[in-house]
């Protein structure tokens, strides 16, 4: 199958182009959208969104990333091959982002379509299809690339821990659907340091939490009485083992983002005594 990610959103035609363009090379594809409401341009909420949904897809997958892909002069395409799968954007950084701790077993730079120099083309659909197209049958990323071995690297966000202050100090890396705010503190970062302390509080804004917890719901104790949480203030780590701020029942209006003010890029602490 091929994936499909952009930030083209779904009132263009762009995403029906890129369809389009894989369908009439191959008309029995099956095509699964990840997503296209990523941020135009944006590049962290992208790696987060792709990391957390490719690990659930079959080896042999081609993931297709349409986001700050347009063209642009000396701006290669390039072929991630990691964990089995393929990844295909352009040479911006975002892959990586998404692979900031793990290192791809090949990288390619797209020479198919070697006309291509012209900024009234689309890329997606005349570089990325053909290229996923071509993996998806089982062709070789030698036969329409060559080895490269300069990607562009951006540099992940990690979070700090100060032995003498005894504090962690991490951001908010994403936002969800539900206005919850995503840090960049993983629970593996926080046991790591928390083995020598008995105590600890997760501090943002003027809140102090001093409980994790493992999933969304683990503090509600009486279900009979679950509507009584609504509006709980809780710290949890996620499916991506992420350190994580959240409203129960919150949504995009009254979420942790809304009620606290809090944007990507703000810190969050856990400090331990």
């Amino acid at each position: 199958m091929i994936t499909l990610t952009s930030d083209f959103g779904l009132t263009d035609y762009k995403v029906a182009a890129i369809k389009g363009g894989i369908l009439n090379l191959k008309k029995d594809i099956r095509i699964v959208d990840i997503t296209h409401e990523i941020q135009p341009y944006n590049l962290l909420q992208t790696s987060y969104i792709v990391r957390n949904a490719f690990r659930y897809f079959p080896k042999g997958t081609v993931h297709i990333i349409s986001v700050d892909s347009f063209y642009a002069q000396n701006v290669k395409s390039i072929i991630y091959k990691c964990f089995g799968q393929y990844f295909i954007a352009a040479d911006n950084g975002v892959l990586s982002l998404i692979f900031f701790d793990a290192k791809p077993e090949a990288v390619y730079e797209i020479t198919m379509n070697k006309d291509f120099d012209s900024e009234t083309k689309f890329v997606s659909t005349d570089i990325f299809v053909p290229a996923a197209v071509h993996l998806q049958s089982g062709g070789l990323p030698e036969e329409i690339g060559k080895e490269y071995k300069t990607p562009k690297q951006n540099i992940s966000i990690s979070p700090v821990f100060n032995k003498t202050q005894k504090i962690i100090s991490g951001e908010a890396i994403y936002i969800d659907h539900f206005g919850n705010v995503v840090s960049n503190i993983s629970k593996d970062f926080f046991e790591k340091n928390k083995a020598d302390f008995q105590n600890f509080k997760v501090r943002f804004r003027n809140v102090t939490l001093r409980k994790i917890y493992d999933y969304h719901t683990e503090f509600v104790t009486d279900w009979k009485k679950e509507h009584e949480f609504h509006g709980k203030v809780s710290a949890i780590f996620n499916e991506a083992g992420l350190l994580e701020i959240i409203i129960y029942k919150g949504s995009e209006n009254s979420g942790a983002k809304t009620l606290f003010g809090i944007s990507v890029g703000e810190t969050i602490y856990v400090e331990f005594d």
